[in-house]
């Protein structure tokens, strides 16, 4: 069985859960974890079962045991690590954003086609299963023309700040997840307004941030959809989403962690995902294991760099119009 060489750049949070998910996966063979972090680098290569670790991403890059990279690392350091990975002539598995502006994405993608390397982006619900199916009905016309979307998506609490001054901005850093949603199940995005305000912690507003946003979405093909968005959520992760249109709709919604309720005097109970690793577990495996069947396959992987940069320019719209107070088209984003 030919199995792929990987290294993982990365092994904070989301680089551990990669870690495990990759340890799964036969025809995954982790070569090499890189962390600058030495307790962090070695459990992360424990737990993928690695045979090396790096200090340096770039060295483990250059090893020529490493056929493809997955990259896990802050936002603020994916742009670079893409272009020497492309440079390098690996495959490229990214976490969401490529870079926090326009220019930078397009640099980095610009490297991924020049060097003709298969490249994926990790948006992750693309294959939960209840999305897969939401899109399978969809495409079967299961509401026929669609008129409406809607999202939620709300986390139990916010990153610390130190994550937050880096993140890019709710829009960017979070909502970007349902923008991606948006153009999966619906169609692409002509236009958004979004507004934003600061209703969980004042010091997110002092770095220029906010913690409670909504986003109007005009689509292409005449569509209207809602985004909402909130670092706070008590009772746990909370996502759902809504397709309506002339015939019916289709619906994600929130569910239990365990298909168990309890029914009492007064009332029922029922458990909840607590944060967003838990609830798509299953889908950071499927979308790591699509990806590695691609690469060994020669076939495109899926979502490729349009779906990156478009997701992209969506959250820069949004943080546009926050900013401004008015509708902004995607037309208009060149930078940000």
């Amino acid at each position: 069985m030919k199995r792929l060489g990987i290294a993982l750049l990365g092994a904070g949070r989301m680089g551990k859960e990669h870690a495990k998910a990759l340890a799964g996966i036969p025809e995954a063979q982790v070569v090499a974890v890189a962390d600058p972090q030495k307790e962090a680098r070695e459990e992360a290569r424990f737990l993928a079962r690695a045979e090396r670790a790096y200090a340096e991403a770039e060295a483990a890059i250059a090893d020529p045991a490493v056929e493809a990279v997955v990259i896990v690392t802050p936002t603020n350091t994916h742009a670079a690590l893409i272009e020497a990975a492309a440079k390098a002539k690996k495959a490229i598995f990214a976490e969401k954003p490529v870079a926090l502006t326009l220019a930078e994405t397009e640099r980095a993608l610009a490297a991924v086609r020049e060097a003709g390397v298969p490249f994926q982006i990790g948006f992750q619900r693309r294959y939960d299963p209840a999305y897969v199916r939401a899109r399978r009905l969809l495409d079967e016309g299961a509401v026929g023309r669609v008129d409406q979307f809607r999202a939620v998506g709300r986390d139990p609490a916010p990153p610390p700040l130190s994550y937050l001054e880096k993140s890019g901005g709710l829009f960017l850093d979070m909502a970007i997840h349902d923008y991606d949603l948006a153009r999966f199940l619906v169609g692409e995005v002509a236009r958004v307004q979004a507004f934003g305000a600061v209703r969980v912690d004042p010091e997110i507003g002092r770095i220029g941030d906010v913690d409670t946003a909504i986003t109007l979405l005009f689509f292409e093909n005449g569509a209207q959809g809602v985004v909402e968005n909130s670092r706070r959520s008590v009772y746990g992760y909370d996502i759902r989403t809504e397709v309506f249109g002339e015939g019916g709709k289709v619906v994600v919604d929130a569910v239990p962690k365990t298909p168990t309720w309890r029914f009492r005097e007064g009332g029922f109970e029922a458990d909840h995902y607590h944060f967003f690793m838990d609830r798509f577990k299953e889908a950071y495996r499927a979308e790591l294991e699509a990806f590695v069947e691609a690469v060994l396959s020669g076939r495109t992987p899926t979502p490729g760099p349009e779906d990156a940069l478009a997701a992209l320019k969506i959250a820069l719209a949004a943080t546009k119009s926050h900013r401004e107070g008015r509708p902004v088209a995607i037309s208009e984003v060149q930078d940000a």
